[in-house]
């Protein structure tokens, strides 16, 4: 399979990920879930997931490479947001009424949010390799969650 269409593959894949938890989130609350966040959240699913595929970042720690993937995720919200909802006026998010915010685009809660499924997107991106195009090592998601504790 060509590196291209597998790329798209697991954008796709993460992003549906994203989609379902965004809905699930949100729907109860009276909102819904915007085809958007398929695209934003697959491309924060691929980004996260190719850091740990560097060659220099292959030993950082998973809290470390949480702390990245919060960021890489933040400054895309921020961005497909600032599009999505202030230039284009589609309203799909506003968090102006939550503490730390920047533009109603992005708050300090939901970073600290992003700071803990992080691991999980890390190892969903590294699953999702495994068990498609067979590369890496079979991992389960504790293991991930003991790593980012520091309790291996």
């Amino acid at each position: 399979m060509s590196r291209v269409l597998k790329l798209l593959c697991i954008w796709f894949l993460m992003g549906m990920v994203y989609f379902v938890i965004e809905g699930i989130w949100r729907i109860p609350k009276g909102g819904d879930a915007n085809i958007s966040m398929l695209f934003v959240g697959g491309l924060c699913g691929l980004l996260i997931g190719s850091i740990n595929q560097i060659p220099k970042f292959y030993n950082m720690s998973v809290f470390k490479q949480s702390l990245i993937g919060t960021g890489i995720v933040l400054v895309i919200e921020y961005i497909a947001g600032y599009i999505l909802n202030i230039k284009m006026g589609l309203d799909i998010w506003d968090y102006s009424n939550m503490f730390f915010n920047i533009n109603g685009q992005i708050c300090l809660e939901f970073g600290l949010i992003w700071l803990l499924l992080m691991p999980a997107a890390i190892w969903l991106e590294d699953f999702i390799r495994f068990k498609f195009w067979n590369e890496g090592a079979g991992y389960g998601i504790k293991d991930v969650y003991m790593e980012f504790l520091g309790l291996r």
